[in-house]
């Protein structure tokens, strides 16, 4: 046998998608090429490593244990390489991170210059939902995970990053009182919620419980994003953190509503399991982050204290 380090990268992916088209858009190759590299890397076996039923395609029992395997030798292939870089005095390896849906206007500014400093560290970081990220933790998958609901199961250890503030937020073309409106307001507008798990909707229903108040959901999304865009089409309204919406009420295409006892405040945090062994990798971004973030924060959020 003689495959390459290319065609084992080639057929993880064919594998995660089960589509050539796809693979071919991930990695920036033609179609052809993708079908070219896999028949070279199938001629290798005596037993098929994929499948084609109609036009779907699916990998079989086997492609799937060399799909394993190939990941396998190719993390020891990274580990060699960061091992060789080690013996340098050069900071290498992964840096794994996952972060929920509205952390992604938070993380990349802690990250930067981190990146620039040590070249050679590769990062993953995963955006998604609460309940994926806190999961991720728990089977110890990544090093930090940034949240700003803590999770009350495990046992982590924290560091705050930046405050999370939570206002009522509406289009701007609707005309509200400069006066502080009452909670009572929440009895009449149809609010638009996150997803069940979604730390902005916990915030949101532990505020309506400690305030006794019934609310009217119109919809439910499934991501800040999608919570935002519905607003500024007038579809309702909705709490929404303000990191993520600074352009849209810089640009006027969204306001705060003046709610008696807004903001709603907590922090984001960067999290990770109590006494988890941590690479060197981690060790030192942990440090870089206990030593830099006042002038992260001071260089790219001072804003949020204007709000």
């Amino acid at each position: 046998m003689n495959y390459t380090l290319h065609q084992l990268k080639l057929f993880i992916k064919i594998v995660e998608t089960k589509s050539i088209t796809k693979t071919a858009e991930d990695l920036f190759l033609t179609q052809p090429a993708v079908s070219i590299q896999l028949r070279n890397f199938q001629n290798q076996f005596d037993i098929p490593l994929t499948e084609v039923i109609g036009r779907q395609l699916f990998v079989t029992e086997f492609g799937t244990e060399i799909a394993t395997i190939a990941k396998k030798i190719l993390e020891d292939v990274e580990e060699i390489q960061y091992k060789t870089l080690e013996y340098k005095n050069i900071l290498a390896g992964k840096l794994k991170i996952s972060v929920v849906s509205t952390g992604k206007y938070v993380m990349p500014y802690f990250l930067t210059d981190f990146l620039k400093k040590y070249p050679e560290v590769d990062l993953t970081m995963d955006v998604t939902n609460k309940q994926k990220v806190i999961k991720s933790l728990e089977k110890n998958e990544v090093d930090f995970a940034l949240i700003s609901v803590m999770p009350n199961n495990i046992k982590i250890e924290s560091e705050v990053l930046v405050e999370n503030k939570l206002f009522l937020m509406g289009i701007k073309k609707e005309a509200f009182d400069e006066s502080k409106i009452s909670k009572n307001i929440f009895l009449s507008i149809p609010l638009i919620y996150r997803e069940d798990g979604s730390g902005t909707r916990h915030i949101m229903e532990k505020y309506f419980e400690k305030n006794d108040i019934k609310t009217k959901m119109k919809m439910q999304l499934t991501s800040n994003e999608a919570v935002k865009q519905a607003v500024i089409a007038g579809l309702g309204y909705s709490i929404m953190p303000l990191i993520g919406c600074k352009n849209e009420l810089l640009d006027s295409q969204l306001q705060i509503i003046p709610v008696s006892g807004f903001p709603i405040k907590s922090d984001w945090r960067l999290i990770w399991l109590k006494d988890k062994i941590q690479s060197p990798v981690a060790k030192s971004y942990l440090n870089f982050i206990k030593q830099n973030k006042i002038e992260i924060i001071n260089s790219n959020f001072s804003w949020i204290s204007s709000f």
